[in-house]
This record gives C-alpha cells, sequence and structure tokens, in this order.
C-alpha cells in the first residue's frame, strides 16, 4: 500500500529512459510536451539514460527548459539472446535489464531527497524510485506494455519466439501490477487502463491521458481531394516491431490486391532506417516507394490521399493516428491501429481487420469525393473537440496535486 500524501507538490523528478528530445515520434514527443509543461510549473530536475545519438542533443534540449538539475548517462544493453537469459535469471522483463545501471542508481537516491515526487516516464526506470522516498509517485503508463508482447505472441509463427515473448508478458504483467500497486496516480490511455485494472490495478488512481501529436495541424488550411495523387503513406519509426508487422503485413496481404484493382496507385512509406524485412519487399514491389526520413509531414499529407494504420498488435494512442486526425487526411485502420480512441466507423475514419476489405476501404477514399470530405471534415471536428494538449495538462495537473 502506498502512504496518502497531502502537502502540495512544489518540486519534481523527472525519470526517463531516453532523453525526451528531439520530439520525432509518439512516445518522445509526449515526454517531451510534459516535460516542457512541468518545467514552466515546478522546480523540475530530470534524469535520463542517452541511447543512441542522443548525446549530440544534449545541449539543445538543455537551452529549451529551465531546470532545477539534471543527471544523464549514456547505456548501450542490446537486446539479444544473451541479455535476455540474463534477464530471465533475475526473473525481470529484458527492457528493464537493458535500463540497469547501480550508478544512475545511486544518483537518483541523491537527488530524490530533494523533491516533492517523483514522475516515472515509462515504465522502465520506476525500479529507481528509491524504497526510502516519502514524496509522491506519478506513474506515467505510456502503453500497457504487457499486452503489447501478449498480442505479439498471438502473431508469432515461431513457436520458440512465441514461448520467448509469452515469457516477457507474464515478468511485464507482474511488473506493471507491482509498481500500479507502489504508485500514488497513474496516467494512462483509456484502453490502457481498462488492462491494467483486469490485472489489480486500482482504477482510482488513474487519471487519463493521450499520446497526442501535432496539434497546429488542426488550424491548417483544410486538405484537397482533387489537389492529392491517387496515393496511399505510412508514417512510422520503421525500427520498431509494431510498425515493421504492419508494414509487412500490409505489403504482403494487401498491397497485391490493391494493386492488382488499380495500378495507378502509389505507397508512400515514411520513416528512417527502414528494417531489412520492408526494404527487400520493397525492392520487389511497383508503385511503393520509401521516403526516408521526412522533415515536414505536411508534404505527403497533401500528396496522398488515404492514411493508413495497418497495426497488428501494440497498445495506447498511436501519435500518427493523432495526427492524420488533426490534419484531417482519411484514414483506414485496423481496430488495434485506431484503439483507444473515440472514432466511428464510416464516420472519422474507416475501419476493418480483414485485408480485402482495407483495400476496398482504401479505394473507396480514392474514388469518391463525397466520403473523403465528409470523413475528413469529421476526424478534424473529433480531434478538436476530445485531443487537444491544454486537456491533457488539465489531467497531468491533478494527477500530480491531488
Amino acid at each position: 500500500m502506498v502512504d496518502n500524501i497531502n502537502s502540495e507538490v512544489k518540486s519534481i523528478l523527472f525519470l526517463s529512459p531516453q532523453l525526451p528530445y528531439p520530439p520525432i515520434s509518439g512516445g518522445v514527443i509526449k515526454s517531451w510536451r510534459l516535460v516542457e509543461y512541468l518545467s514552466q510549473k515546478y522546480k523540475l530536475s530530470v534524469a535520463t539514460f542517452l541511447k543512441n545519438e542522443d548525446e549530440k542533443e544534449v545541449d539543445t534540449f538543455l537551452s529549451k527548459v529551465q531546470l532545477k538539475s539534471y543527471y544523464f548517462e549514456y547505456i548501450d544493453i542490446q537486446r539479444t539472446a544473451l541479455n535476455l537469459i540474463k534477464s530471465n535469471l533475475l526473473l525481470q522483463p529484458l527492457n528493464l535489464y537493458r535500463n540497469r545501471s547501480k550508478k544512475f542508481k545511486k544518483r537518483i537516491e541523491e537527488l530524490a531527497r530533494n523533491v516533492d515526487a517523483i514522475f516515472v516516464d515509462h515504465y522502465e526506470v520506476f525500479q529507481y524510485v528509491p524504497k526510502s522516498f516519502k514524496g509522491k509517485i506519478v506513474l506515467h503508463q505510456h502503453n500497457c506494455e504487457y499486452l503489447i508482447w501478449e498480442r505479439y505472441a498471438q502473431i508469432e509463427s515461431s513457436y520458440l519466439k512465441q514461448l520467448a515473448l509469452k515469457n516477457q508478458s507474464f515478468w511485464i504483467k507482474r511488473y506493471e501490477r507491482n509498481i500500479c500497486k507502489k504508485s500514488h496516480s497513474i496516467l494512462a490511455a483509456p484502453n490502457d487502463i481498462d488492462e491494467l485494472v483486469k490485472i489489480g490495478a486500482d482504477k482510482k488512481k488513474f487519471y487519463e491521458t493521450y499520446h497526442l501529436g501535432e496539434e497546429d495541424l488542426l488550424y491548417r488550411d483544410s486538405l484537397k481531394w482533387e489537389e492529392a495523387e491517387n496515393a496511399i503513406v505510412f508514417v512510422g519509426t520503421l525500427t520498431w516491431e509494431a510498425n515493421v508487422d504492419a508494414v509487412v503485413y500490409f505489403l504482403d496481404e494487401i498491397w497485391p490486391f490493391l494493386y492488382s484493382q488499380r495500378d495507378d496507385i502509389k505507397f508512400y512509406i515514411v520513416g528512417k532506417n527502414p528494417d531489412d524485412r520492408i526494404v527487400r519487399r520493397v525492392n520487389k514491389l511497383e508503385g511503393v516507394v520509401l521516403t526516408g526520413f521526412v522533415s515536414d509531414l505536411d508534404d505527403y499529407y497533401k500528396k496522398a490521399k488515404v492514411f493508413i494504420s495497418p497495426l497488428r498488435f501494440g497498445s495506447g494512442i498511436k501519435v500518427k493516428v493523432m495526427n492524420a486526425l488533426y490534419r484531417g487526411i482519411p484514414t483506414v485502420s485496423t481496430t488495434i491501429g485506431a484503439e483507444g480512441l473515440a472514432v466511428v466507423n464510416n464516420e472519422n475514419m474507416l475501419l476493418t481487420d480483414n485485408p480485402i476489405e482495407f483495400a476496398e476501404a482504401v479505394m473507396q477514399l480514392i474514388d469518391d469525393k463525397n466520403l473523403w470530405q465528409e470523413i475528413s471534415k469529421n476526424s478534424r471536428m473529433l480531434a478538436n473537440e476530445l485531443y487537444t494538449w491544454s486537456a491533457v495538462f488539465k489531467k497531468v495537473e491533478q494527477s500530480i496535486q491531488e
């Protein structure tokens, strides 16, 4: 059980497994906006690991926020079979092991002595909340993590890999249940709240939050059907397994039927460092273009008539789908790709888990100008009504102070 916390929070330690900058992908966008907001309201300290090319962004990050203190530590523990075995021996999820550091733990114990609250951004860093900490603990669940691995196992064809995925789901579920009990308040998307409550989390601790995107897209001029190509677009981090699977699934199961019906159609896949499984397929297909990194996505929102989200596993709110709603580019999605959003099929977007129906929905939007315009208008209305950053920050404030 957690202690009752009644005093007003004035200082916060923000823990994250990676530098929350630059805001170019869903989770980082959310983390960056939280740091930006919290630094304006509280005496904020930030402690994060640095991964990949994060070190290059540290100076820019520090120039954009005013912090009480900060601590950064580089870490590089890869997702390998050996590390998976080591994490299993420690009876913990692989991602916890990959974010494990005695030096980081010692530094957090020092920083935690001088704050009223710890804001845990991602479940991997909850392991650094000191057992002796007497302040408030706010947990930000970016996703219901165990559910991602559970769903991934369900579509995996390799028996050995399926076993490994189920094993990870088991350890993560146990860990998420435990940290939800230790937290005073928890921020999560509505669909993730439901799943976490199912495994034993206290629903009274939860505050609804959303992974939003570029809200300013709402205020740009409306897109025009007649100015777009007969094209579809996917945007995402092309090394993240859920996105890789989505693109591979689309190219294998949906694109062949779609292209056989409409050989004038193009498919733009936007994102840097695409996985080899994607590259190999694109090299054999007509009409498919890998764009690489794109600094201004609006070029492709204007160029394509349809945005697609063919995700088969994952959890939480998908920022790429949120941005499509903001911009008003009609979207065809699987139910998992749109979960957590109050969208209605054939009103705000087209939803289907059937590959042939998915292709037909894409063709319908390309050919039917009236339907395209209706979906475009309704998607922006919904986003404007329910999904703004001001609403998110209000819930964040409540989770900290109530």
